[in-house]
């Protein structure tokens, strides 16, 4: 409770007694729109409290007197203060569960993916190309249905819809020609090394932050980036060769490869980028996942078709033989004809598809309510988590692989520079100044 000292003109002294306090009016408020989701109102005091004259004990010295008024209000909006602070720490620490579990989602899926790819291939082994463009096609028609659905249940508005078109195409652009050098370089470059360039992509997500997100990392997260691509470095060469393949693939074909995750990395900042900018033009709003989705697949398909000569033939597949091409793998998609060789065709296919959507769902998502580099570290994570599903005895792959000499090694590097990264990115409690 604090003490206020009132000056008096020769007072006497007066035993003291209690202080009289008009009652604070309050009245609810709206909450800034960033606390609407879990608050709905908040207390304000009014400034009109007024302080009546209280019975002051005289405290004289040199023929003056103090009175001593006990100011209750400030008790009470200090608590309204403490308060607030409390519900913000609550909404923030919400938001951080909620970014966990659908980073958890998106391991699990993203190591799904990974593992799906693989059997998906053994029945395709000879057409990779077509359940490639399989599934950017196939993609294209359930995410507008998908859009059609929510559009016609009010959960998509018109004004998702009426928003500008530019950085949609741009992100078909990039994706497509990220898909293009990839496949170019993916022909040379070994299995092994790949995984190794791809850590560049974690680099170009923290510099695209910084430069177009203006945003700003301390240097124990950009630490717990570095350790998590050490530890994928570590797992996936131990025992690989990977680095002999590097150097014997030149530097061309891996800076080729390097460039297409540079191109991936820009993808997923411009989509962060969207979102940021429909939430102000949408007033607080956010706009839907499958907006994104959709129009980003069609213009995406668009570039493709316009670099389907370039890209088949980097598929070892004369543009002229393209058509019967896709037929061969339509029926062994199918399992159907004298094809031989497509079993588990199309249930493996199937299932890598519907898994590759929902981890692209999920990767989306995870991006839209926290940020790029988050997604790429729960994407960063399924990789060593795909090399011991491996080691399992799985149906089609034939005899397991064993794991890596350096797993267990790479595997607690990695563990523990994506704690140290979510360690330091947990919200601080704040504390709130009382008002006296």
């Amino acid at each position: 409770m604090s003490l206020c000292y009132r000056l008096l003109p020769g007072a006497s002294i007066i035993p003291p007694s209690d202080s009289r306090l008009q009652i604070l009016r309050l009245r609810p408020v709206s909450v800034r729109s960033a606390l609407c989701d879990g608050i709905s109102r908040a207390l304000r005091a009014e400034s009109r409290s007024r302080f009546s004259e209280p019975v002051v004990p005289p405290f004289q010295e040199g023929g003056w007197s103090f009175s001593r008024v006990r100011s209750r209000s400030a008790k009470g909006i200090g608590a309204i203060g403490e308060m607030i602070g409390e519900l913000e720490v609550d909404l923030r620490r919400q938001k951080t569960a909620e970014v966990l579990a659908a980073a958890a989602v998106t391991v699990v899926l993203g190591t799904g993916n990974r593992v799906l790819y693989k059997l998906a291939l053994v029945p395709l082994k000879e057409y990779p190309f077509f359940l490639a463009q399989f599934a950017t096609f196939g993609y294209l028609v359930v995410y507008f249905s998908i859009l059609y659905i929510r559009y016609q249940a009010g959960i998509v508005t018109d004004e998702m819809l009426s928003l500008p078109k530019a950085r949609f195409l741009a992100v078909g652009l990039l994706e497509a020609l990220a898909a293009a050098s990839g496949m170019a370089a993916g022909a040379v470059l070994s299995g092994a090394s790949i995984p190794i360039l791809s850590q560049t992509f974690l680099v170009w997500q923290l510099l695209f932050s910084v430069v177009f997100l203006k945003r700003r990392f301390r240097l124990t997260q950009i630490l717990g980036c570095f350790l998590v691509t050490i530890g994928v470095v570590i797992t996936v060469t131990s025992g690989s060769g990977a680095g002999i393949s590097l150097k014997n693939a030149g530097i061309f074909w891996s800076l080729l490869m390097i460039l297409s995750f540079l191109l991936q990395a820009a993808d997923t900042i411009l989509k962060e980028i969207i979102f940021l900018d429909a939430a102000k033009k949408l007033k607080g709003g956010s706009i839907d996942l499958f907006v994104v989705n959709s129009f980003g697949s069609a213009f995406q398909a668009l570039f493709i078709c316009l670099l389907m000569p370039f890209m088949s033939k980097l598929w070892g597949i004369p543009f002229n033989q393209l058509p019967s091409y896709i037929r061969d793998g339509t029926a062994c998609f199918l399992n159907v004809g004298s094809l031989s060789g497509c079993e588990g065709a199309p249930l493996l296919p199937v299932l890598f598809v519907i898994v590759n959507m929902a981890f692209n769902i999920s990767l989306l998502h995870l991006l839209k309510i926290s940020s790029a580099v988050v997604s790429c570290l729960a994407s960063t994570f399924s990789v060593p988590l795909a090399i011991y599903a491996f080691t399992l005895p799985l149906p089609y792959i034939g005899v397991a692989s064993s794991l890596p000499a350096g797993f267990v090694t790479g595997a607690m590097v990695l563990v523990g520079g994506l704690l140290l990264y979510c360690w330091c990115s947990l919200p601080r409690t704040t504390s709130h100044n009382k008002v006296l």
